[in-house]
């Protein structure tokens, strides 16, 4: 694991790659990616949005590392679960999402990633056990109906390292990502534009939030697709 990129991630508590630097770090596998890719075509509404909104459509995976085993192992599709602290709007409920299907869950770009993510996370924490989940996430929006990435605002996971990786922007506007500190202050702004361009957060030390979305072209569909993965200790 490169010491530049958790130095980056200790000094700063984020990390933003671009496009070319997270390809080079996943070496090969990228050439798995336009697979990877288009099971965002593939994902289901997410219906359990406080807000009534049916703009999010989404799959989840979780996956167990322990110290001293290499990868990861999925474990059993389990429900999503944020305390109310940490997502106000959707949170302080089992949340149920159709999981991630089998063979995105062995893609070589995803596995890459999470290897890439595990190496990060016991850097900064030390080897641990460490339970998972990987997201696919799909914001459409409309005209006069924009999507809203993080509908519950600027805010914590509840877990130690989160990646959010950009897949595809589809004739949009907007989609800002936002790096506060826990109090409030901006430490940075920037927005993911192309493919793998990513954010990589040390959760115990910044909120992160992602401004709307709307279409550019009022007569072509609108989504942003994201990957996002999470570290947290057992």
């Amino acid at each position: 694991m490169s010491a530049d990129l958790t130095a980056a991630i200790a000094d700063h508590g984020f990390l933003h790659l671009s496009g070319a630097q997270m390809a080079a770090l996943l070496g090969d596998a990228v050439a798995s990616l336009p697979e990877f890719v288009a099971s965002w075509d593939r994902l289901e509404t997410d219906n359990h949005m406080r807000d009534g909104g049916r703009y999010r459509q989404r799959r989840i995976a979780n996956f167990a590392a322990e110290p001293g085993i290499a990868g990861h192992t999925r474990g059993e599709h389990l429900p999503h679960f944020q305390a109310t602290v940490h997502n106000s709007l959707n949170g302080g409920v089992d949340r149920w999402f159709a999981p991630i299907e089998d063979a995105i869950g062995t893609n070589a770009a995803l596995l890459a990633m999470l290897d890439l993510g595990r190496g990060l996370a016991d850097s900064l924490a030390g080897a641990q056990r460490w339970f998972v989940e990987a997201h696919q996430f799909r914001i459409q929006a409309a005209p006069g109906a924009p999507g809203y990435p993080t509908p519950e605002g600027v805010h914590q996971d509840g877990v130690d390292l989160v990646i959010i990786a950009m897949l595809r922007r589809t004739n949009l506007a907007g989609g800002e990502t936002l790096v506060q500190s826990l109090d409030g202050r901006l430490v940075a702004k920037f927005t993911l534009l192309d493919a793998l361009d990513s954010a990589i957060l040390d959760d115990r030390r910044v909120r992160h939030g992602v401004s709307p979305i709307e279409p550019v072209d009022a007569t072509q569909p609108s989504a942003r697709d994201v990957l996002v993965l999470t570290w947290k200790r057992r």
